[in-house]
């Protein structure tokens, strides 16, 4: 049974009504609140009552991130900042950060969200839960915190990195439960090896994962290593962090959390929606927020929806995991190309570990990608002969499989550098005005 049948297995059709109720009010509330929308829409001439049905929710105007910084810090938010109770926001690392303010409402939807997200993934209330997200600004940390602390749970607030007191802990605490980056938990689970502590035999047994895009060969990496089911968690700072979907113990598809987000999918160079089951670019629209309700948020992240009868009896539509992001994506020789198409390959190959970095250059007029990837210990210290093998072995797996050429060098274990938080995977080397 979900943590809330009420919502997460409502019949499709009365979803859809309280859908389309919630998103009128949105509109309702953003076109008085916040005169970036109020703009908007007298421009394109639309209020509340046009919005007939969820498909028009293809006349409402986009929102984009430089939407959001244009107006930092806090333009786009619909109550005085006495009403907001907590402020998180992005790295900023390309700009200026994407702020998150919350309402307490805000809050407890977001809770709400949490807890669905991790009793799919098994928590209970008996479970000791290690949080190894960064705490701060960040919204990983603090909303995994509070979800867990909604189910009961015993949260240790590790944060991010001092890998090897997060296993020590692990072992003293006897942690049930483990919430990290992806690239993170193998981060830990490769210094365990190194610090002859078998993580398997632990009584960890489930992680949930998020805030970067991993594949599905990087999940059975982690299952295979820690001895544990790797569940996700999908979400961004500009909805409100973690929460927006979750997949459930059959680990098919995520399941959007459709009563707080209305979910489309738009062809990224048209726009236009597409139907279900075709793929293209993710746009969301916040349905309950009160403080920085978004509508038709671009995420850029690429992935396709459908929906069929789930586990436990859920109904909310379902999103695959993210292929990669529009503004991600690279054209090598005439072929576009997500770095998670690589990452899938590699881990294709036993003789490599999953640590990789893709370098992206220019030759003459055209963009060339090197891949960088870490060769296993035993593979390395076979001598050069072998290492060019086995990259012979990788060039022409990538080339089979896309089409595509690349420069691929096998380095030495820990040549990569590890992450504590996101991984960073692309290199890009090209002058800014080129890429």
């Amino acid at each position: 049974m979900p943590w809330n049948d009420k919502f997460e297995c409502m019949p499709v059709e009365e979803l859809k009504k309280f859908q389309l109720q919630k998103l009128k009010e949105t509109i309702a509330w953003v076109s008085e609140k916040i005169p970036f929308y109020k703009n908007k829409f007298r421009e394109m001439r639309i209020t509340a009552e046009d919005i007939k049905s969820l498909e028009d929710v293809a006349k409402l105007p986009f929102t984009v991130k430089t939407d959001l910084r244009d107006n930092y810090p806090f333009g786009l938010c619909a109550v005085p900042l006495e009403e907001v109770v907590r402020v998180h926001a992005s790295s900023g690392t390309t700009g200026k950060p994407i702020t998150g303010p919350y309402t307490q409402e805000d809050l407890d939807q977001w809770i709400e969200c949490m807890a669905r997200t991790l009793y799919a993934a098994g928590i209970r209330k008996e479970d000791v839960v290690q949080n190894a997200y960064g705490h701060g600004l960040f919204t990983g940390g603090l909303g995994f915190h509070q979800g867990a602390a909604a189910l009961g749970c015993t949260v240790v607030p590790t944060g991010a990195g001092m890998t090897e007191r997060q296993i020590t802990i692990m072992q003293d605490f006897k942690s049930d439960v483990l919430f990290a980056t992806p690239s993170y938990a193998l981060t830990i689970a490769e210094r365990a090896e190194e610090m002859k502590v078998d993580i398997r035999k632990l009584p960890l047994r489930v992680g949930v994962f998020g805030a970067e895009p991993w594949t599905e060969g990087m999940r059975q990496e982690i299952e295979e290593r820690m001895g544990i089911k790797a569940q996700e968690a999908f979400g961004l700072t500009e909805l409100c962090g973690p929460g927006v979907a979750y997949d459930a113990a059959d680990q098919n598809g995520l399941y959007i959390n459709e009563d707080h987000f209305l979910a489309e999918v738009v062809d990224p160079q048209t726009l236009e929606p597409l139907p279900e089951g075709e793929k293209g670019e993710l746009i969301f629209t916040a349905l309950q927020r009160r403080a920085m309700p978004m509508i038709r948020y671009r995420t850029k992240d690429i992935t396709r929806l459908w929906r069929e009868p789930g586990h436990e009896g859920r109904t909310f539509i379902r999103m695959d995991k993210i292929y990669g992001r529009s503004d991600d994506m690279l054209i090598i020789s005439g072929v576009n190309v997500f770095p998670s198409q690589i990452e899938a390959l590699l881990l294709e190959i036993e003789e490599v570990e999953p640590q990789y970095q893709l370098v992206v250059s220019k030759k003459g007029y055209l963009d060339h990608l090197s891949v960088r990837v870490e060769g296993k210990p035993e593979i390395y210290e076979a001598g050069e002969d072998r290492r060019h093998e086995i990259e012979g072995k990788i060039a022409g797996h990538i080339k089979g499989n896309m089409g595509i050429g690349v420069n691929v060098e096998l380095v030495d274990a820990k040549a990569i550098a590890r992450s504590e938080g996101k991984a960073v995977r692309v290199i890009d080397e090209r002058p800014k005005q080129e890429r």
